[in-house]
């Protein structure tokens, strides 16, 4: 059997907020589209499914997000995931100029969860508060800087 992968998914309170997050670094939208129906009932395993979504791309093509803001059922709104906690909780983006990333984010009201780490010689790190609590994972390889 043949497997690759596809895509993140993620829940968000505003696609529009967070389509021009994920742009702003870079991503470009390939598609929106509103979805219901049995189809997406059953793919989905939610009755009466209705939601916005949005697939973006990175620039290089290797990595797809699909962001989706739920119409009904009302989306049910938790606390912000922390670094430890079981299950997924980021995303991570390679990024040339992580300061220019973290600017970025910043005009957006997102700010990293303690500031800029650096690992060896290799990467500078930071975990970002993104849109909707999502934490966004942002990391320069100083060995291609």
């Amino acid at each position: 059997m043949a497997i690759r992968f596809e895509n993140v998914g993620i829940a968000v309170r505003d696609i529009e907020a967070a389509v021009a997050f994920f742009t702003d670094l870079g991503l470009t939208v390939l598609g929106r589209d509103e979805v219901s129906g049995e189809w997406a009932d059953t793919a989905v395993g939610l009755d009466g499914n209705h939601a916005k979504i949005a697939m973006l791309q990175t620039p290089d093509g290797s990595g797809r997000l699909e962001l989706f803001e739920y119409i009904h059922p009302d989306a049910i709104d938790t606390a912000p995931t922390r670094p430890n906690e079981i299950g997924m909780h980021r995303v991570a983006f390679a990024v040339d100029d992580i300061d220019e990333a973290l600017q970025i984010a910043a005009r957006h009201g997102c700010r990293p969860l303690r500031g800029v780490a650096t690992y060896g010689d290799a990467y500078r790190l930071s975990y970002v508060r993104g849109p909707s609590g999502i934490i966004v994972m942002l990391a320069q390889d100083l060995r291609r800087s």
